[in-house]
Order: structure tokens, then sequence, then C-alpha cells
């Protein structure tokens, strides 16, 4: 796994670097793709908006340059996307699922992002044949979703209609980017010179490197014992044993003044650690 960072050209501000796609795919052939003993990636899997924890979007560019290379490479793309309409630009960047010209996109989707996370409902799209193999999977193992939870969801749908929703859709919108907004203030006036980050571009995350330590454990630790709850960067690692200068905090809940006492915490804890090197 590439650690997502704010200047690691393999995935940065603007999501996955598709120059770095072209290099790995290049150990491959494109007609690799047609043998079935060779080991060249089938499928690629994505989330363009909003992504955890990095906060980065894929821009409409990188899209269309990551779907030729599918294109050259026969590469299925799974796009993962449950923070679609909760992109801080407007107008939104189309989702993969609308350049696809080939039936290589399956997309999925969530309503726990947008209307309840308690519904635990999601919905995927893609080419009829994927989607009925997919659904035979999901008889065979948790059944389906719960059908009440359906049925509370369709309702509020009905209800809304689909201008109704697009109306809700922007609120959310406007209400993270809000949100987003008052974490970067926070950030400034506690961690400015302590750490770096780029501004999110949706989503519920900001994605932040602490500088001067090389792994943020014991720091999120400490913050914690103060009531302010960061994610240590290495829970996000294949290997998280491995030291991360990254955390990730999310303004998803928190208010206006959780913010500037949580960032006010940390960077007490940070100078407390970073004393200690002196």
């Amino acid at each position: 796994m590439v650690e997502p960072s704010l200047s690691n050209p393999k995935s940065d501000a603007g999501g996955m670097n598709p120059d770095i796609l072209r290099h790995i795919l290049s150990r491959w052939r494109p007609e690799d793709a047609k043998d079935p003993s060779s080991d060249i990636p089938k499928l690629l899997y994505c989330v363009p908006t909003g992504g955890n924890p990095t906060g980065s979007g894929l821009t409409l560019e990188r899209k269309q340059e990551i779907y030729r290379l599918a294109q050259e490479y026969d590469l299925m793309i799974l796009e993962d996307d449950p923070y679609y309409y909760i992109q801080f630009t407007e107008p939104l960047v189309p989702s993969f699922l609308s350049l696809d010209v080939d039936g290589r996109v399956i997309r999925l989707d969530s309503v726990s992002k947008l209307i309840s996370p308690g519904a635990r409902i999601g919905f995927l799209t893609g080419p009829q044949p994927m989607v009925q193999k997919i659904l035979y999977k999901v008889m065979s193992s948790t059944s389906h979703p719960s059908g009440i939870s359906q049925m509370l969801i369709l309702s509020v749908l009905k209800k809304w209609g689909h201008e109704g929703f697009l109306t809700r859709m922007e609120d959310l919108r406007n209400l993270y980017r809000e949100k987003s907004q008052q974490c970067i203030v926070h950030l400034n006036k506690h961690l400015r010179g302590l750490a770096e980050w780029a501004e999110p571009t949706g989503g519920m995350f900001i994605w932040i490197k602490i500088l001067g330590i090389t792994n943020t454990s014991d720091l999120v630790t400490k913050a914690y014992l103060k009531d302010a709850l960061f994610v240590a960067g290495k829970v996000f690692q294949i290997d998280s044993s491995a030291p991360s200068q990254y955390i990730r905090a999310s303004y998803a809940f928190a208010t206006h003044e959780e913010m500037d006492k949580a960032f006010s915490r940390l960077a007490e804890c940070l100078k407390e650690e970073l004393s200690k090197k002196i």
C-alpha cells in the first residue's frame, strides 16, 4: 500500500496519480490481459471522492486518464464512492460510471453518509452480468439487507423525490464544507509550523502530517487521555506495526468549540513530545 501524503507523488491532494499507476502497470504488456495465466492486475479499487483518511478527491482529468489506462490494460474499476455528494467543488466531478463506455465500471453507493448510518443500506450499479454474479453471492452469504431499513429509505426517497434528494445533498455538502473550513481555521491556529495538511476536497476527514516525530501512536494516545480523539496514521497501512508521521481527524460531528479544544490539546501534547528531544 502507498501511504497517502502531502508530498508523496503516488497519492496527493488530487488523489491517485495516473503517472504512477502507468509506471506500475508497465511491468506487464497490455496483451497480457488476454492471458489467463498472467498475474496482470484485473481490477482497480478506488475511493475517488473524499477518500478516508486523506480527504482527497480525483479530478476529472485524472479520472479520464485512469479510465484510459483501464481500457489499455483491460482493468475493471470498482468505484467505491459513498462521499460522492459531499464534494466541496462545483460542479461535482463526474463519476467513473458516467465515463464508462465499455462496461468496465462497478459503482458502489451508500446512504450511510447521506441519510442514515444506522440503515446499513448501499447499492451497486454496473454491467448486468457482473451485478447478477454479485447478487448470487449476496444471496448465499448475507442474504439481503434489512427489510425494515429498505422500506424506511424507500419511504424517505419517495417523499423527497428527485429534486428533494438533490436539495438535501446540497444542504449536506454545504454543511460539511463549512465544517472542513472550521477545521482548517483551528489547524492554522494551533498547529501552524508543527504540522502540514492539504484542505479536503470532500468527505469528512483531514490527513495531517506531524512534523518532528516519526510515529504518532503515543501522541494520539496522550491526546485521547485529554479527551481529544484522533486516529494514528499507522491504522491505515497494510503493515500497521510500521511507524507513521500522520494522523487522521474527522470534522463530521465536532462543533466549532470542540475542534478548537481538540487541536489545542493535540498541540500541547505535541509540544511536550518535541521538548523531550531538545
